[in-house]
């Protein structure tokens, strides 16, 4: 067979699939914030939006966290305003926020409302007497509690009361509004002195004065109570009515005696300590202290925090039994048909939970709800149930809440359970990680691929599993029939060893290659030397392709990005032209990336003349008649994707071809080959799209309307010798030629291709061949 190849450029197509990375969209934000923590695209009245969330917001004192919205307008860099949405609360439970399209705050969503414990009123009643020595240690007892604590004015606040023969307020409770300015104004405190330790009067002024709202008392706040003193006070007998104002007040006291006076002298404490353990609240052990002398104060710091950090809920000193007081709802939320489901991570000594909530009430389920894979003996392991929540539609239509807890027996665990109108769960499958540290159910995705609303796949990360070289690889689980078995797959990714945390984040986006069926993005933000990648798989009817189509490094998208993939988001087109665009968080940067549309290249190819007559030669090459032919190639761009595009082909050139021939009977196959020169803009070539395109020509035979050449083939043949078997001829010298004369006629339609052949005996030699043309028909 004859071979032909002829190449062509189409310009406006691109040989990659199909996100674009030449023109990213970079919205910058502040770094120390977290800019870029999280992203989500929006609309509201036309305008498009990044949402980006910036958790640690805020002056460095009050990081309440805020919100980012970055507008995609014409510029291609662009800045970001802040919605000030101004959600801060004293609720270490968590809490949610409830925005109109404008992002105006409308409600808040707190089911679990509770202050934090550190919603605290304290009021240190200090001991001024003369016989407190030396003061400097005093100082600098105070100035180490005070640095425990968290001042601000929705957390704790803190004021003084010094005391000897009279009490003064050395500043309330509103002075200071930070750690930074109380620890400096209690280095600059000067001991009142005095001969006489007035203890009762200044407890009794604390609790009335102090703590009232005109020095600062919030309304809800716990409130504490330290009393520091160096010996008996001078009004003993007035301090059952003092202690009886500071019980009604609900005032927690804590005391400590300072022995150092009484060790001086060589005096008996006894009394002097009765009295102090009279004044601290019950039980003794918890809210009594005593020290040797001032330089001892400062021994005791750590413990008497850790006591006041004693926060409510529990059974008793340093023994935690923490229910919903550090719930951490809204670490994880769910959106629902009929509600929103939350992680509440932190529930139940971190052991976790889910909550959720709908116009119909809340549904709790209790610790014991999970017991059948949360042993209540693995109560302080701090599984951290709800650190991630979804949900899935089985085959009978039915939901199946999703939780995750990446901590779980270090390994962690994934757990798939029904929840009844009374909050009883009732648990249908449990997914176990293999790895320790692998923080297995940390991140979730559920996908319908082929968008029938059942569910299909259910991925699981465990973005820290060490890979090769103990590296951080991460890997992704994908569990096909998650309802019936536990059999999976993996996602592959970039075989390289090094850290890349790959499944920190996954989505689903809808459809990017508009085939159909939904696809999947990845993150993968500490590859690279923490710049990231995007790692984009494709869906294809039930299940999710594990090889990746495409691999986008942060490095070829900006040279600054950092940790980029650690948000995602793909929800709707941003930028106007009708295709999915992908918003990607990163340190203080959210990306927008634009997608391409898909379009098929139908090419049909014609000749003319539509065969070859070598018989008759129509044109003169290389100074000889020949027969040559035309080819002309046509493109037809067909569109995947949705709205209008146009695709400029540019021009198509070949070149032109000569060959000497002697085989007709074959046809000539030419073979079409087109490549992509602009692989920046345009439309992209369909995946797997053919990029070449054969076909052949055969040659004018003259057989006929059927081209079928039917031949009728005639051989005579003699020599200039006569001999039979029985009575051979032989030849004798003189004679030494022997001559044969063949004639080959054919009497019907062509034979192409026809050859004779000549056998002879071996002491036979060839001499020479002449050729007769017969006139009547062509060989």
């Amino acid at each position: 067979m004859h071979c032909f190849t002829i190449y062509f450029s189409v310009l406006g197509l691109c040989e990659c699939f199909n996100i674009d990375v030449k023109r990213p969209r970079i919205f910058s934000g502040p770094e120390d914030a977290l800019f870029g923590f999280s992203v989500l695209q929006h609309e509201n009245n036309g305008e498009k939006s990044i949402l980006v969330g910036a958790p640690w917001d805020g002056p460095q004192n009050n990081r309440k966290g805020d919100i980012y919205k970055c507008i995609v307008g014409d510029e291609i860099n662009s800045n970001c305003s802040k919605v000030n949405l101004g959600i801060g609360s004293t609720l270490c439970t968590g809490i949610c926020a409830s925005v109109t399209n404008d992002m105006e705050p409308k409600d808040v969503i707190a089911p679990t409302a509770q202050r934090c414990t550190t919603y605290m009123d304290i009021v240190i009643v200090l001991d001024g007497s003369n016989s407190i020595y030396p003061w400097y240690e005093v100082q600098n007892f105070l100035s180490n509690i005070l640095s425990k604590f968290h001042i601000s004015p929705e957390q704790m606040q803190v004021g003084v009361l010094q005391y000897g023969e009279i009490s003064v307020h050395e500043w309330s409770l509103r002075d200071y509004q930070t750690t930074q300015d109380v620890v400096e104004a209690a280095k600059n405190i000067s001991r009142q002195e005095g001969r006489e330790t007035r203890t009762a009067y200044a407890i009794q002024m604390a609790c009335t004065e102090a703590f009232s709202p005109d020095r600062g008392a919030r309304e809800g706040a716990t409130k504490v109570m330290i009393v520091v003193t160096d010996g008996e006070s001078h009004d003993g007998e007035d301090l059952p009515d003092s202690l009886a104002e500071c019980e009604k007040r609900n005032i927690t006291r804590y005391a400590i005696a300072v022995l150092g006076h009484y060790i001086r002298r060589q005096q008996d404490p006894e009394t002097f300590i009765n009295e102090i353990k009279y004044i601290a609240s019950d039980p003794d052990e918890k809210y009594f202290f005593n020290v040797t002398d001032e330089a001892a104060l400062n021994d005791i710091v750590d413990a008497l925090g850790d006591r006041i950090f004693s926060l409510e809920g529990t059974l008793g000193y340093n023994e935690s039994a923490f229910l919903m007081e550090m719930s951490q709802i809204g670490f994880s939320t769910h959106i629902l048909d009929d509600g929103i489901l939350f992680g509440m991570v932190g529930a139940y000594d971190w052991e976790g939970g889910v909550l959720k909530e709908s116009k119909k009430g809340q549904l709790k389920p209790s610790r014991e709800a999970f017991e059948k894979e949360f042993p209540l003996e693995l109560k302080n392991h701090a599984a951290y149930l709800g650190y991630t929540v979804s949900s899935v539609i089985v085959g009978d239509w039915r939901r199946l809440y999703v939780a995750g807890a990446p901590r779980f027996k270090h390994k962690g665990k994934v757990i798939l359970f029904d929840l009844t109108p009374e909050g009883d769960v009732i648990i249908t499958q449990a997914l176990n990680g293999e790895q320790i540290g692998s923080y297995f159910g940390s991140e979730v995705c559920v996908v319908d691929v082929d968008q029938d609303g059942i569910t299909d796949i259910l991925l699981i990360a465990a973005p820290m599993f060490l890979g090769a070289g103990n590296k951080e690889t991460g890997k992704v689980y994908v569990y096909y029939s998650f309802y019936h078995a536990k059999q999976h797959i993996l996602l592959d990714l970039n075989l390289k060893s090094q850290d890349a945390r790959f499944g920190y984040a996954m989505a689903v986006a809808p459809d990017l290659n508009h085939d159909g069926y939904a696809d999947l993005l990845v993150g993968a933000p500490l590859e690279d030397d923490h710049q990231g990648a995007l790692y984009i798989y494709h869906g294809d009817e039930y299940y999710i392709i594990p090889q990746y189509k495409q691999r986008i490094p942060g490095s070829s998208l900006s040279a600054g990005l950092q940790y980029f993939g650690r948000s995602l988001s793909a929800l709707m087109d941003l930028d106007g032209d009708e295709l999915l665009d992908l918003a990607v968080g990163a340190q203080g940067t959210a990306v927008l990336l634009k997608s391409r549309s898909i379009v098929q290249i139908n090419v049909s190819l014609s000749f003319q003349p539509h065969s070859i007559n070598v018989i008759q030669k129509n044109c003169h090459r290389a100074g000889r008649d020949s027969a040559c032919l035309n080819a002309t190639v046509c493109f037809l761009a067909l569109s995947r994707s949705p709205g209008s595009y146009g695709t400029y082909f540019g021009k198509v050139s070949c070149n032109q071809k000569c060959s000497s021939l002697s085989d007709y009977i074959r046809p000539i196959s030419f073979t079409l080959r087109f490549k992509i020169n602009d692989t920046e803009s345009g439309p992209v070539l369909d995946e797997g799209w053919p990029t070449t395109f054969k076909k052949s020509i055969p040659f004018f035979k003259d057989c006929g309307e059927d081209d079928v050449c039917v031949t009728d083939l005639v051989l005579q043949a003699h020599m200039d010798i006569s001999g039979t078997r029985q009575q051979p001829y032989v030849i004798r010298s003189p004679r030494r030629r022997l001559a044969v004369e063949v004639q080959l006629q054919n009497r019907l339609e062509n034979a192409y291709n026809t050859s004779l052949t000549l056998h002879y005996s071996k002491n036979l030699h060839f001499s020479s061949l002449s050729i007769r043309v017969p006139t009547q028909s062509l060989l």
